[in-house]
């Protein structure tokens, strides 16, 4: 299956998993969704077990091979794995339905869930997140734990965000998403029934130019994530990418941007991710960044900073995570 195949499948399932039914009944867990989670996911996500002399941990201390583990969820409290009744917010549902490129698309190895599995899984949450009995693994079961679904959690601060860069937002028209992607881009919807947009061209990465980002101007108004790693960029784009208005995501890994490019992107509004790894940016460049106080995520790895310029830009935006070795 190819990288385009896959990007189409779950841009369609996103497209489509908010009004398609996949069947009139219930689904039945333990027949319709533990064997999904049992073949693409449990491999990675059991309780503690010994592999080749070794003890293995859960990745991310995410547990899937039990109910309460699943509404417990892992070690990043603010990305609950599961929370029924809300596809948008259940974190497995999001990262199975991202391109495969992406560095949080999952599992990172074997097959990935097709269009179908996907649908199932959505469908199942939103209908409650019923697991019909099954309890699974109780290893390490905290006492008390319930496998009752929990009620939704409060929004998290990037929905909020999100919901406030929708409103009053229409969709982008076909005729303007037909413009992009003749242009090489792939396009899906950030989340289900949202305005808002993921560009990539992870399919083409070469033919991505600094015209190719000129051309997204038909639908910059609905960008929220962008990613250009890897394409034939310059700096030149840069003043194209900070015209638009609602870009919160920025991957520009391995492109050839320098601090001219990053003094452009200092009147970048909502933009809370920045991804350069691998590019020309030296010290110069961060002080353009820390012009940009939203900016939660800095990856420099790679760049040309120094320990004394990275010490600057977090001591101008505090609150910032700020990675570089």
């Amino acid at each position: 299956m190819t990288k385009f195949t896959l990007t189409c499948q779950a841009s369609l399932v996103l497209i489509f998993a908010s009004f398609v039914p996949y069947s009139q009944a219930k689904l039945v867990f333990k027949t319709e969704i533990l064997p999904i989670i049992e073949a693409k996911c449990v491999k990675c996500h059991k309780a503690d077990h010994e592999e080749n002399g070794k003890i293995v941990k859960p990745k991310g201390g995410l547990r899937l091979d039990a109910a309460w583990a699943m509404l417990k969820g892992g070690e990043t409290k603010e990305h609950p794995a599961l929370v029924p009744k809300s596809f948008a917010k259940s974190y497995m549902a999001e990262v199975v339905s991202l391109p495969k490129d992406d560095d949080m698309f999952m599992p990172p190895k074997g097959d990935p869930l097709t269009a179908e599995e996907i649908i199932k899984l959505k469908t199942w949450i939103t209908e409650g997140a019923d697991f019909g009995g099954w309890e699974g693994n109780l290893v390490g079961k905290p006492a008390g734990e319930t496998v009752t679904a929990k009620a939704p959690l409060k929004d998290r601060e990037h929905d909020l965000l999100y919901k406030k860069l929708s409103a009053g937002l229409a969709p982008a028209t076909s005729e303007a998403l037909k413009s992009a992607r003749m242009l090489g881009a792939q396009i899906s919807v950030l989340m289900v029934a949202s305005p808002l947009l993921r560009v990539d061209f992870l399919t083409g990465v070469s033919k991505c130019d600094d015209n190719s980002i000129a051309g997204l101007s038909v639908i910059k108004d609905n960008i929220a994530h962008l990613d250009l790693a890897r394409t034939s960029i310059t700096d030149a784009a840069c003043k194209t990418i900070a015209q638009i208005p609602r870009l919160t995501r920025l991957d520009l890994r391995k492109v050839k941007i320098t601090d001219i490019g990053l003094e452009s992107l200092s009147s970048a509004k909502q933009l809370v991710f920045i991804n350069l790894y691998g590019t020309e940016v030296t010290d110069a460049g961060l002080i353009a960044l820390a012009k940009i106080k939203t900016l939660q995520n800095i990856y420099l790895t790679d760049c040309k900073v120094t320990e004394a310029g990275v010490a600057k830009l977090k001591a101008a935006l505090p609150k910032a995570e700020v990675v570089w070795k």
